[in-house]
């Protein structure tokens, strides 16, 4: 009994790097709809085996936008022949305590999701209550109704592009189409309004209550609050039927994000797409360490480094340096600057930006180009927020090219791709464009993290439509997150446990995660990059413990570092397979918690491996392995 409780406990530790238990799910149905149950939540709503609905869940948010986790109690599930009812208690602690009493009906016809609210204490919150969630499959772009509280309705379309703003407001009711059937959903309670959550890696779109136009955080009083309603209702329309009586109407307004860019017209087959250099992030602490144990990283061999350097934290002269020691000692290496510039509202960018190139000219260090990036512009400005004081993003590209003269010069951010959409780059002035990526800004399960790879293609694809041309590059792009955009800190996480927003992710340390990075690489591999961060190489979100030893992340990225510059012949991810084909190399990772079998071996759950492929005889052909 003990030696099998310790292998599971090695186990855990192996695949995520915790032994927190994953959480369980149930899975309830009742005529042709399906959903499955986990912590008081509904998850992936199928009726008639289409997906209809990503989630259904009460949730809460603190100061700092992290998701607070709730103590269930009084749990109840009653199935019979007409549905299936579950009932239980969520208590968030969030300084007082907001107490939940929710109530989940599932019938052949449809679902139902209420929840009462009572205050004790002082709570202070940034939202509070029920979100609901459209799938990005086969949703986006597609025709939807939206009625409004005064009971007006509009046809409109899901974004295909990413939104950078709310595509609907103030809804009371959302209609779509899920395959044969017509599924229409109803909000009672508050104010609701949708978000693109394509933007920050989850694949949905996010219907929530309490506009962000309204102040935040704000306080609950005490006592009992209005009970709040989420009613799903579906019947069989078939598509042809449903096309004939939906008239098609304009898309979202557009928001800053160009359309976009027409496709190859009729001619030859395009060249394959080439999987993009890697690129490491480091400190200047971080050079020095690493000009002391060099071997760490040549055991990686990027063919990049980004050298982080924060100017609004005080003088850069001394990480320059670091940073030109380490380059003579590993002479090969290109380094990227990415210069967070203080960029202040009264104040002279060309000024700052001479000051800035005279330290690197000082420094003997010979950068390959340098990213800019106003150091207000590394917290999110949500929707209804006034932006910060700042010069015009043109004003300072034209300075710091004046001033770092023919070093390649790239504009963008240093934080997530709802920032540089909310406020795209003067591309006219730049050379390139980046920004990076985190998969935990909503939800943290493993399900969730996994999820976000769906979102990886449009996230791109809409990159590329703000890049119009430019060479773009993937900034640094981890499960943990590097800096919290959307709040005063990232959570700290002692314990390791699968939380939101943390700096220190315990599946860095797993297999979880080099399967996850290998999902990623398939997921972006297609897009054209020119450059991937898939890591750091010190730090919590390093492939180096502080011991200098590897974690298993470490042997995949040197494996796809290799393979910089290689064609893309397949990039696919299919019932929990990742398959990557670059050049004569065939990369699969197992993104289940269950062995995979595939057409020549077993993987073992979140395995990943490499080897050797045949090509086809088309040059853009699939992979014979």
């Amino acid at each position: 009994m003990t030696g099998g409780a310790d292998d599971a406990l090695t186990d855990a530790i192996a695949l995520y790097g915790t032994d927190e238990p994953p959480p369980d799910r149930r899975l309830l149905s009742c005529g042709p709809a399906q959903v499955t149950l986990e912590d008081g939540r509904l998850r992936h709503l199928h009726v008639g085996g289409r997906e209809a609905i990503r989630g259904v869940a009460f949730l809460v948010r603190d100061r700092d936008w992290g998701t607070v986790a709730p103590r269930i109690s009084d749990l109840r599930i009653d199935e019979t022949g007409q549905g299936s009812r579950v009932t239980c208690r969520a208590d968030y602690r969030i300084g007082g305590v907001l107490s939940a009493w929710i109530d989940l009906h599932l019938t052949a016809t449809g679902l139902e999701a209420s929840a009462v609210m009572r205050v004790t204490g002082e709570v202070w919150t940034n939202r509070a209550g029920f979100t609901m969630l459209h799938p990005i499959r086969d949703v986006a772009g597609s025709p939807v109704t939206v009625e409004h509280a005064d009971g007006t309705r509009r046809q409109a379309r899901f974004p295909d592009l990413i939104e950078p703003w709310q595509p609907f407001c103030d809804i009371a009711a959302l209609t779509h189409q899920a395959g044969d059937w017509r599924i229409d959903c109803r909000f009672q309670g508050d104010v609701f309004e949708m978000e693109d959550q394509r933007q920050w890696g989850d694949a949905s779109f996010k219907t929530y209550n309490r506009p962000l136009a309204l102040p935040w955080p704000y306080r609950l009083a005490e006592g009992e609050l209005p009970r709040q309603s989420v009613t799903i209702r579906w019947h069989r329309q078939p598509q042809r039927q449903a096309r004939a009586q939906a008239a098609p109407g304009p898309g979202p307004t557009p928001g800053p994000t160009p359309g976009p860019t027409p496709g190859p017209g009729p001619g030859p087959a395009p060249d394959l797409p080439r999987f993009p250099q890697t690129a490491l992030v480091m400190t200047g602490a971080d050079a020095r360490r690493a000009a002391g144990t060099p071997q760490e990283l040549a055991a990686i061999a990027p063919q990049r480094l980004l050298c982080h350097l924060d100017a609004s934290r005080g003088d850069i002269a001394p990480d320059l340096r670091a940073f030109a020691d380490l380059q003579a000692v590993l002479p090969d290496l290109a380094m990227d600057l990415e210069l967070i510039a203080l960029c202040a509202p009264e104040g002279d960018p060309d000024a700052e930006f001479c000051a800035h190139a005279r330290a690197l000219a000082g420094s003997g260090l010979r950068a390959a180009s340098v990213m800019v990036t106003p150091a207000v512009d590394r917290q999110s400005t949500p929707p209804g927020s006034p932006w910060p004081p700042c010069p015009p993003l043109d004003r300072i590209a034209d300075a710091a090219r004046r001033a770092f003269g023919g070093l390649r010069l790239g504009g963008g951010v240093a934080s997530f791709f709802p920032e540089l959409n909310r406020k795209p780059p003067p591309v006219g002035a730049l050379d390139f464009v980046s920004h990076g990526l985190c998969p935990i800004v909503h939800a943290a399960d493993d399900l969730s993290v996994l999820e976000t790879l769906e979102a990886v293609p449009d996230i791109l694809a809409s990159g590329r439509a703000i890049a119009a041309g430019l060479e773009y590059r993937l900034g640094p792009s981890t499960i943990a997150m590097r800096q919290n955009p959307y709040g005063s800190r990232t959570i700290p996480n002692p314990d390791r446990r699968r939380i939101c927003m943390a700096a220190d992710d315990p599946r860095q340390d797993a297999a979880f995660g080099a399967a996850w990075t290998l999902g990623l690489a398939t997921a972006l591999a297609p897009a054209g990059l020119t450059v991937w961060t898939p890591a750091a190489l010190y730090g919590p979100r390093g492939l180096v413990r502080d011991d200098g030893s590897m974690r298993p992340v470490a042997a995949l990225v040197a494996a796809l570092a290799a393979l910089s510059g290689q064609p893309v012949r397949d990039a696919v991810q299919s019932g929990g397979l990742a398959r990557l084909h670059l050049g004569d190399r065939l990369l699969q990772a197992n993104l289940t918690a269950a062995p995979l079998p595939t057409a020549a071996h077993m993987l073992a759950a979140f395995a990943w491996r490499s080897d050797h492929a045949k090509t086809s005889s088309r040059p853009d052909g699939p992979p014979d392995a």
